[in-house]
């Protein structure tokens, strides 16, 4: 806002003042017009400086500071490393790379810092993994990316071996041309935001090149935009392992992939560097041509992995197999089985409870050890093959994950709800089970900041009985080749699926409730040709509110469903493929009524959800089994196309085992069962 003088004539003047004031508003209207003018001239010239990474036209830098730890006192720097994912991707998106190709990258790199960064005047910390020493900038090679620096005055280096003097740092800066390279370099602080930009542009061509760039990208095909296949996945990944929403476990097998496929990269480089191309017939060169090849193929097999890893969708359904080395204890080497009881606290009734209950019954003629814990997860860690953990009333917070790799069984004594075990702090999942035959039961299971499900069955069998999940992010997860019998629990609460059924496994379930999950039960694609039918028992469970379907069949789409969907148009059949919660099906059935019935709707209504729960379960076994069969149908295909024409009994015996019976499907957003095709 701007204020001007009142026009005034005053006692004793004439109105040759009054023009005097006139004309000195009319110059300090013209003064702010142009000042205006010249302000939206600006930006309209450089839009980077109205972006969301610079100090705008607030007076002095938005960016903070960063105090160098160590024996030298250097300046401080921009703190620039702690910027969110919408910002870098905002950043790369419009500003720096937009629709660039592959080959076009640095190109378009150097036109941005072209227009954002300063060309000299500006001092930064050159720093290496041995040294670190302050510089100043005279001058910047933009397309290679690099900056012609001097050492500042007064000298300040530090680094771990004493020999980098003055004149040493002189001679290496010379054999380097005094150029180097930008990432390397990190901008001294300043208080009037003059540099700001300067700061962010250098810290956007740091983190590209050390957490997005690929040494072999250079490589891939140049028909495609850039950002849209690498960049975007590569730096939600990034912020994804970040923020803790990709389990620990594949987060390291991500980097060891990237640093196994980074080494055979150098080394074909070495190798193809070494052909000289001037004699192909040398026995040497086509040893080295050789090995070239099957360099590039185990390449080419590690990127595949990382770019599954890249994919959200595909990162936890192919990635990895987690815990798939994890060794049992077996017998103990004296071959006895120990009790180990769990309390935080013990009273001489509980003991007295106990002692009757479960440590010395009746049926129990040998003298048995008993160990006391009051952490569960020190009691689980504790167990050999043939233990059993016995759990007593009280809210256990354990921050650990329960790696349950022996037959041993864990068991809460009273209800489940007075037995309460929660996960507290940052970590993948709860319970890990690989043992061949492990129990639980009349246990509630809390979880709190998870990645992964509440419990995983990786290999040999399961059983819940009794128990209460609340969970977190996904559920219960029955891995290929593994079995979960779950009977008489309740879960809830996953953003997943409440139970995830994998190719080739074994699940019963009996008389639970899953609900208020996203899916209640998702059974994973077994159409590929390398996946087993699962076994599926689902008897007298309730699956109710769930915000999709409380059965989802996830599969790869098929010729016959395309024609299917053809031939129902023909039909004209408008019906939805997926059933839905019975309202539909219910006001449909009332319009039909005569008037003189109406009185006996209610009665009619409850029939009819009666009828839809029937349809409901036949419907899933149907459809399951219908999946069977055309999964019989491309083996024996497969089959022929190798030239066997009577298969094996055994081979084409695999159908799947399906009991669906007696199960209630109420209030699901999306219905009973619905199918994903992809």
């Amino acid at each position: 806002m701007y204020a001007f003088e009142t026009l005034k004539l005053l006692p004793g003047s004439d109105s040759s003042d009054l023009i005097a004031q006139h004309g000195s508003i009319i110059a300090q209207c013209q003064v702010i017009i142009a000042a205006k003018l010249q302000a939206r001239n600006l930006l309209q010239e450089d839009d980077y400086s109205s972006s969301d990474y610079g100090s705008g036209d607030k007076p002095g830098t938005a960016l903070g500071r960063t105090v160098l730890n160590g024996n030298v006192i250097f300046p401080d720097i921009f703190h620039t490393d702690h910027l969110l994912f919408y910002e870098r991707f905002k950043a790369y998106q419009d500003y720096i790379l937009a629709d660039c190709k592959v080959s076009e990258v640095k190109e378009f790199t150097a036109e941005y810092l072209v227009k954002v960064l300063e060309p000299s005047g500006w001092l930064a910390v050159w720093r290496t993994n041995v040294f670190e020493v302050l510089v100043e900038v005279v001058d910047v090679e933009y397309s290679a990316l690099k900056a012609v620096v001097q050492l500042s005055e007064p000298f300040l280096c530090e680094s771990r071996d004493s020999t980098f003097t003055l004149e040493c740092m002189q001679e290496l800066l010379e054999l380097k041309e005094r150029k180097i390279l930008l990432q390397e370099l990190w901008v001294v602080y300043d208080e009037s935001g003059e540099f700001d930009q300067t700061a962010l542009a250098v810290e956007h061509v740091r983190f590209f090149y050390q957490c997005i760039w690929r040494t072999w990208d250079e490589e891939e095909e140049d028909d495609f935009d850039y950002f849209m296949r690498c960049v975007e996945p590569r730096l939600r990944l990034h912020y994804d392992i970040l923020e803790h929403r990709v389990p620990s476990g594949l987060a390291a097998n991500y980097q060891n992939l990237l640093s196994q496929c980074e080494e055979l990269y150098s080394k074909f480089l070495d190798v193809r560097n070494s052909i000289s191309g001037s004699d192909l017939d040398c026995e040497v060169e086509n040893v080295s041509m050789v090995e070239g090849l099957k360099l590039l193929e185990k390449i080419e097999h590690l990127k595949r992995k990382l770019k599954v890893i890249e994919n959200p969708l595909l990162r936890y359904v192919f990635g990895y197999q987690k815990y798939s080395s994890l060794q049992a204890k077996g017998l103990r080497p004296t071959g006895d089985k120990i009790t180990h009881v769990v309390s935080s606290t013990m009273v001489a009734s509980m003991l007295q409870s106990l002692i009757r209950d479960k440590l010395c019954p009746e049926s129990c003629g040998e003298e048995q050890e008993i160990q006391f814990h009051n952490d569960p997860l020190a009691a689980v860690n504790a167990c050999y093959e043939g233990d059993t953990v016995i759990i007593c009333p009280g809210h256990y917070v354990v921050d650990g994950v329960f790696c349950i790799a022996d037959s041993v069984e864990l068991e809460g004594y009273g209800l489940p709800d007075d037995i309460v075990i929660e996960k507290r702090g940052k970590g993948d999942n709860f319970v890990d089970c690989t043992g061949n035959n492990i129990r639980i039961s009349s246990l509630k299971l809390v979880q709190h900041d998870a990645v992964e499900g509440i419990l995983n069955v990786h290999h040999g069998k399961t059983t819940l009985d009794n128990c209460v999940l609340q969970c977190e992010t996904a559920g219960i997860t029955v891995r290929t080749s593994a079995e979960l019998l779950m009977k008489n629990s309740d879960l809830y609460g996953a953003k997943g699926a409440g139970v995830a059924i994998y190719p080739g496994s074994t699940c019963t379930l009996l008389g639970n409730g899953i609900h208020h999950c996203k899916e209640g039960i998702l059974i994973k694609n077994f159409l590929d040709e390398h996946s087993d039918i699962p076994k599926i028992t689902m008897v007298n469970n309730m699956i109710h509110n769930n915000e999709g379907y409380g059965v989802v069949l996830v599969r790869s789409t098929m010729p016959s469903d395309v024609k299917d969907a053809s031939a129902e148009r023909t039909k004209g059949n408008t019906q939805p493929i997926q059933s839905g919660n019975g309202t539909a099906c219910v006001e449909g059935f009332r319009q039909e009524l005569p008037p003189e019935c109406l009185t006996d709707e209610l009665e009619l209504y409850e029939q009819a959800e009666i009828s839809e729960e029937t349809e409901g379960n036949n419907k899933i076994a149907r459809e399951l089994r219908v999946t069977s069969a055309k999964k019989s149908q491309l083996q024996k295909r497969r089959l022929s196309t190798l030239g066997i024409t009577q298969a094996d009994d055994n081979l084409m015996s695999q159908a799947m085992f399906v009991s669906i019976v007696g199960n209630q499907f109420k209030w699901n957003g999306k219905g009973s069962f619905g199918t994903f095709l992809f």
